[in-house]
């Protein structure tokens, strides 16, 4: 086989790309390991920036999107008991942010790339990046039943922390940033509409809380737990009793309950490779870069890398210049550093740590009073969670 792009992976960002070179007139083959029942039922992010749903729309998937899925113009914070609203709109000169499952994105670009796109291939497994830093690389892959070669002008990695491709790239060019957190959020999904129409995040002396939804029937919420905890030795009655804890406030708020389908524990870490590119290769996503949730980067971030590679190819073959080709990773690094640091701000704000002291709380209570008294502070949290730009 042969393409123009060669694609390892059909999560969101994959897909994404996909959908944009088709529409560039590139061609490309998307390989995905798993099948395309479970890329449409694994649960993963559900908030969409404003520049991921703007790219969903001008890409020609964002029908469904804006049908179904829920736009929201701010968050609350809750700390002490009390509660405040960032209004993103009027911090950020009118974005805002979409609630729409990754599930449901992939469903939708599947359905495109099937009908009018090129080779979306489930079950075919990548089992290598050849030749990366020559004129024609290409991948070796299985699928039913025997390998095969796809032959490239470029391979894009979207193959997440534990794919093939990032394997591709010489370890001695690498450098790699980590830092792991000593706790992780026992996420729930319940068949109860959500308690409040916007997302939630609680900083509690007991430990984070966050309410958020999938849809207007179907709640998502989490609990901060230790490191290593077991889904399974929590009880959906004493979810339900902590939840109501953590999100106390001191006016007549209260917390629905509805029947838990589905539980499990998010491990905490921040971590980022460097480089992202390797000759004909490109890293996106979590082959190249891991933030905790408490920001919503994750998702955003990947298709912020596939938005950036498909506009550099796009401009290569328009101008001929390489320009922005030779720039990706440092391009996509800018972005990636600061949905980092936002996201570790956000995760130190409101997770309480293993040992904190009076003092590390009363920090944590005087950074959220900030926040809520200063213009210049909200505004930074507002732009930071609707999304930084891209270049």
């Amino acid at each position: 086989m042969r393409t123009t792009v060669g694609i390892i992976g059909a999560g969101p960002a994959g897909l994404l790309l996909a959908r944009l070179l088709h529409n560039a007139g590139i061609d490309a083959v998307v390989l995905e390991s798993r099948d395309r029942s479970y890329v449409e039922q694994r649960q993963r992010a559900g908030i969409l920036e404003q520049g991921t749903a703007d790219a969903l729309r001008a890409a020609g998937a964002g029908e469904r999107m804006d049908r179904e899925g829920l736009r929201h113009d701010g968050i609350e914070l809750r700390f002490d008991r009390r509660r405040h609203r960032v209004d993103f709109p009027a911090l950020t000169g009118g974005r805002s942010v979409t609630v729409y499952a990754q599930t449901e994105m992939c469903k939708d670009l599947i359905a495109l790339q099937l009908r009018e796109g090129g080779p979306l291939l489930f079950e075919a497994e990548a089992l290598a990046v050849e030749d990366a830093d020559t004129g024609a690389p290409r991948i070796r892959f299985r699928h039913e039943g025997r390998e095969d070669v796809l032959e490239c002008a470029y391979v894009v990695g979207c193959d997440g922390f534990w794919g093939v491709a990032r394997k591709a790239i010489p370890a001695g060019l690498t450098r790699v940033f980590e830092r792991t957190y000593p706790f992780g959020w026992l996420g729930i999904l319940a068949d109860v509409p959500p308690s409040h129409d916007e997302l939630v995040y609680a900083r509690h002396d007991r430990g984070f809380a966050l309410l958020s939804m999938r849809s207007p029937a179907v709640s998502r919420l989490y609990l901060q737990v230790p490191d290593g905890t077991d889904a399974g030795q929590w009880g959906d009655e004493a979810i339900w009793d902590e939840l109501e804890r953590r999100f106390e406030t001191a006016d007549d708020w209260r917390l629905a309950r509805g029947p838990i389908t589905q539980k499990s524990v998010t491990p905490m870490r921040s971590w980022v490779h460097e480089p992202m590119r390797h000759g004909r290769l490109f890293l996106a996503g979590d082959a190249a870069h891991i933030v905790p949730p408490t920001g919503a980067k994750g998702l955003n971030l990947a298709a912020g890398d596939v938005i950036t590679f498909a506009r550099a190819l796009i401009h290569q073959r328009d101008t001929g210049s390489p320009e922005l080709l030779d720039a990706y990773s440092q391009t996509c690094l800018r972005r990636v550093w600061q949905a980092e640091r936002f996201s570790y701000d956000m995760t130190t704000l409101l997770h309480r740590a293993p040992g904190a002291t009076p003092f590390d709380d009363r920090l944590q209570l005087a950074r959220l009073e900030r926040i809520a008294s200063s213009h210049a502070a909200e505004t930074d949290l507002a732009e930071g969670y609707t999304g930084f730009p891209l270049g």
